[in-house]
């Protein structure tokens, strides 16, 4: 039995509950890219509320790209704009201060290739969390055909799917959030509001979130 990631960039906490388990992770480096998913974008907690964060890429409409050869665009100064944000909504925070550190090379060194990036985000983030498995593994080829016992995440785990109806393994714990006061607990966040919110109790969280 294996399970199936698509590559995200920040993903939110549903994801890494995938991380908790025995089974190999295969993340998916030859489906073709698809906009508008969390492959190139994340959902933050601001003061104003949920807003999302997308990294522009080279893509020509109606062309199919595999995801692996997927380049980042140089316009926009997205970085910086990025790295601003997540200092806003987060610098209150009682963890930022103890992770920034380790976020913001990624937000001033330049990288070529989405699934790069995101990977390198990825394997800091299972760090951080403590979740370092060995059996994470990256796909040589598109598979459609898996096992019945597999667990095909790559298109299920979307911004604009209900995990509710499609994902009945997740089952989001609620957790400490600075804009609690603010507003009510606004579930599966970028691992980031989780990361910087509850710091190491962030595990326990997953771990209670996943069926």
């Amino acid at each position: 039995m294996n399970i199936y990631l698509s590559s995200a960039y920040l993903a939110p906490v549903e994801y890494y509950t995938k991380f908790l388990t025995e089974k190999t992770v295969f993340i998916e480096k030859h489906e073709n890219y698809l906009k508008q998913s969390y492959r190139n974008r994340c959902t933050i907690l601001s003061a104003n509320g949920a807003i999302p964060l997308s990294i522009p890429v080279k893509h020509t409409s109606g062309e199919k790209t595999l995801i692996k050869d997927i380049r980042i665009a140089d316009h926009g100064n997205w970085q910086h704009m990025h790295w601003n944000a997540i200092v806003s909504a987060y610098s209150s925070t009682p963890y930022f201060e103890y992770y920034q550190d380790d976020f913001a090379p990624f937000y001033h060194k330049k990288y070529s290739f989405l699934l790069d990036y995101n990977e390198e985000l990825r394997i800091l983030i299972n760090k951080l969390l403590g979740i370092e498995k060995q059996n994470i593994l990256y796909t040589e080829l598109y598979k459609t055909d898996l096992e019945k016992s597999d667990l095909d995440f790559r298109e299920i785990i979307h911004p604009k799917k209900d995990y509710r109806l499609l994902d009945l393994e997740f089952f989001p714990q609620k957790y400490y959030q600075v804009f609690n006061q603010k507003f009510s607990f606004v579930e599966n966040m970028s691992i980031i509001d989780l990361l910087f919110n509850m710091g190491n109790e962030s595990i326990l969280v997953l771990m209670n979130s996943k069926k």
